[in-house]
Order: C-alpha cells, then structure tokens, then sequence
C-alpha cells in the first residue's frame, strides 16, 4: 500500500516559533489511514493537519482502546534531519497493540509515513540547540459500540509538533515525590504499553506532588509497594560510586524505553558498567545517604535526561549530589544527543537520515 501525498492546495500556517514549549503547536500535516476487519488499513494519506471527527459512541471514548508513540527528527548542523531509531518505536507501537487487542501496523509503511511527514513538514524541524520535532503516532479505536468488545475499525494517524527541552529548566536537577500509596501498573496488566490509560493514572498523584513542591513522580511496584519502577513517563537510572548505571529490571508492569535501551548499549563503551536488576527503594535511599549512590537520573525521549536533585518519601527529603547535575548524567546526555543530531558517530547505526 502506497502513501497519498495531499500538500499541493495547502496553505502552509506557519513554521517552527523561536520560543518553544512542549507539544503546544503544531506542524502544517498529518498521516492518517483506517482500519475495517474485513478489508485492513487501507486510504493512507498525508494531509493538511485537521481535527478529528469521532461518532460519540466511539470505543476509545469509552474504554479508552488507543495506543500512541514518541519519537523526534533532529536538524543536523549541515541541515539535514536524523531520525533516532524510529524502527524500535515502531516495533513498541505494535507491541502495544498486542497488549491492546488492536491490529498491528505495517512497520515499513509506518517507518515511510514518519518520513513523509518529516519531509513535508521540514522547514518545522526547528535549529536551536536541543530543539527537535516531536513525532506522535498514534491509534484509537472508532466502532460506535457500547458493548466491551474490542472494537472492527481504527484509526492510525501521526501528528508532529516543534518542541525545546521537556523541562523549562532544563539540563537542571529536579525533585521527586516517591508515591508509597498510589500505584501507577500492576504486573500482569498493560503498563508495558504506552497506551494513555497508564498515563491517566498518574494524573492525581502527579497533581498532588506538584502541590507539595516535586516536578515528578517516582512509581514503587503495585504488589509490595517496595520495588523502585519508573519516574513520571520515564525510565530512571541510579549511577553509583563506582560508576556503575544500574536501573529497574524490566517487567510487565514497565515501559520499556528506547532511551533507556540505549543509554544500556552506549555507557558501556564510554567506560561505565550497567546493570539491571530489582531495586528496593529502602535501600536506595539508604546508598543515597551514604553516598554508595551519586547520581539519579531519568530518561526518555521527551527529556532524554532528567537529573534528580531529590526523593521525597514519607516526609522526608533525601537529596541526591548536592541538588546538582551530575557528571555521569552529563556525560551520558551529551554522548547520546551529539549521535542524535549526527555530531558524533553512529556506532550502532540508530540514526536514519531523512534529508
């Protein structure tokens, strides 16, 4: 199946602002295509960026069956555009709509619909240092139906908006509020798809932090309320003394993220082992006190690395390297953007050049 490319009547809104939020504004198109059980997808098309009409009884605005990823084109210094190993979120996606019990895409067309939104949209690929064009796939379910079913027809679409750094403050520490009540997934359930159903329940907590003064959320395990999992939308690193990244084994209960994927396969052969294994959050406070921990991090797409300066647990705070950015994360974060924007070499051919 073949891509429609619909941009010849279109009159363009615009292009990439200089000041940049995050997910706020967006390009001039879109991808979208349709899914009916008895034909496939079918009617894949590029088009000028439109809103979406959804009959009310729409599945995914009932029992929320959608399932969306998170990817970003970088402008490279010679002005060209690098994707950063969209095939692993095109291969999440899919994963998602197992757990989701929703049709799998074709991973090429997804990979050439990705592009062709980028080349259409390239003169949104922003240039400013640490800028991108946050690429948002996604499906939602369109059956009309109020029965619990899984629903016969879909749409997939992808949307992209030009984004600064995930956090105002940037490459800056941040506070984070450890929940010891609310739980965000449970093992056996859908945490490990990036579906928006684990996101909403993060909402109140989230919410209820901020008020108390934390930036994020760090997530324990839904059964024992013991077991360190994710930080907001991230996955989260702990560096010890002796240079040692180690972060949360990955479980059914955890997204399992490509950054985080990535920093496994680069810390490495920049000299820092890795590790991966089940943390109890009472033991990591306790190597943070003593200093066996010196830096936490998170990381993912939309921040790639976010600094912890503290964990809030129980009316406590402890605080982590002086509330400052460490060298370690500093490190990494630099390694890893300078192959994103094709300032380094891609030794692990994760770049795809669009342009």
């Amino acid at each position: 199946m073949s891509i429609r490319v619909d941009i010849s009547s279109e009159t363009e809104r615009g292009n990439s602002p200089q000041e940049l939020g995050f997910g706020s504004v967006f390009s001039d198109h879109l991808f979208i295509q349709k899914y009916d059980e008895n034909i496939g997808w079918h009617d894949a098309q590029i088009k000028p960026f439109h809103d979406l009409t959804l009959h009310p009884a729409a599945s995914v605005l009932h029992y929320g069956q959608e399932i969306f990823e998170g990817l970003k084109a970088y402008r490279r210094s010679d002005g060209g555009i690098n994707l950063f190993r969209p095939d692993q979120n095109i291969a999440r996606f899919n994963s998602s709509a197992d757990l989701m019990a929703m049709p799998r895409v074709d991973e090429q067309l997804h990979l050439e619909a990705i592009k062709q939104l980028v080349l259409s949209d390239q003169q949104w690929v922003p240039s400013q240092s640490g800028a991108s064009l946050y690429v948002r796939p996604a499906m939602i379910a369109t059956t009309p139906q109020l029965s619990v079913t899984a629903a016969s027809s879909y749409m997939h679409f992808i949307i992209a908006s030009p984004v600064g750094p995930y956090f105002s403050k940037g490459f800056n520490p941040v506070s984070v509020y450890v929940s010891d009540v609310v739980r965000r997934a449970v093992k056996g359930g859908v945490g490990a798809a990036k579906t928006g159903g684990n996101y909403a329940a993060s909402l109140l907590m989230g919410k209820q932090a901020a008020n108390k003064g934390y930036s994020q959320v760090l997530w324990l395990d839904a059964i024992e309320g013991r077991y360190v999992e994710e930080v907001g939308a991230m996955n989260i690193c702990f560096v010890r003394k002796d240079g040692t990244i180690t972060t949360p084994l990955l479980s059914s209960s955890i997204l399992s993220g490509i950054t985080r994927d990535s920093i496994l396969q680069l810390a490495p052969t920049m000299g820092y082992s890795v590790k991966q294994e089940r943390l109890d959050i009472e033991t990591v406070l306790n190597d943070i006190e003593t200093g066996e921990i010196t830096e936490v991090f998170g990381c993912g797409t939309a921040a790639v690395i976010s600094p912890v300066g503290q964990l809030g647990y129980k009316g406590r705070n402890y605080v982590v390297n002086n509330y400052e950015s460490g060298p370690v994360a500093q490190h990494v974060f630099n390694e890893l953007t300078a192959i994103q924007y094709g300032e380094a070499e891609d030794r692990f051919s994760w770049v795809y050049a669009v342009s």
